[in-house]
């Protein structure tokens, strides 16, 4: 179980060129979903990588994939403590705000616009998408993007094609644990 998903959704955090990635599966059973986000977390922790679920709504549950360290750097970029505090977060250390994340998202039904910082995207387009309501940005790709353009199109190509050649490797026989980067 989630395999086929961390290829699809998450190529570009398991070669180590994004902090996170989100995803939504469904599950049958519950305990399955824990003993499956269990395994993979024994099997990638050594590469750095961290698998949680962030919320369960039904049979679909929304699980967060990321790199601690990776995610640790992102939240001592100008800016980026800050705008947690303004949006109501206690901690800014990735454990605590993570946290903080996962009860936001429990409790609501749409998703915390803070949550863009928690995937890697840079404050200043978070920021921005917030200030503007979603609109007025210079492009959309992975995000919408209202600071470096030039620089935002690259990491968009970037993990357009780390998704196409993972899901090529995948399809050859190479394991994700063989795929993953360990830093």
């Amino acid at each position: 179980m989630l395999e086929r998903q961390l290829i699809e959704y998450c190529s570009p955090t398991l070669a180590s060129i994004k902090t996170a990635n989100m995803f939504t599966c469904s599950f049958e059973k519950e305990e399955m979903l824990w003993e499956s986000v269990d395994d993979w977390n024994r099997q990638l922790a050594e590469k750095g990588i961290f698998l949680s679920v962030m919320r369960i709504r039904g049979t679909m549950a929304l699980i967060y994939v990321c790199r601690f360290s990776s995610l640790a750097r992102d939240m001592k970029q100008p800016g980026a403590a800050e705008f947690l505090r303004q949006c109501g977060y206690r901690e800014t250390d990735p454990v605590h705000a993570l946290g903080q994340l996962r009860n936001k998202l429990e409790s609501q039904e749409e998703f915390p616009h803070e949550i863009g910082l928690f995937l890697g995207y840079p404050p200043e387009d978070v920021e921005g998408f917030v200030e503007n309501g979603g609109a007025c940005c210079k492009c959309v790709g992975c995000w919408k993007v209202y600071g470096d353009e030039c620089l935002a199109k690259k990491k968009f190509a970037n993990f357009k094609k780390c998704s196409r050649v993972y899901a090529e490797q995948f399809s050859k026989g190479k394991s994700i644990e063989r795929l993953t980067v360990a830093v």
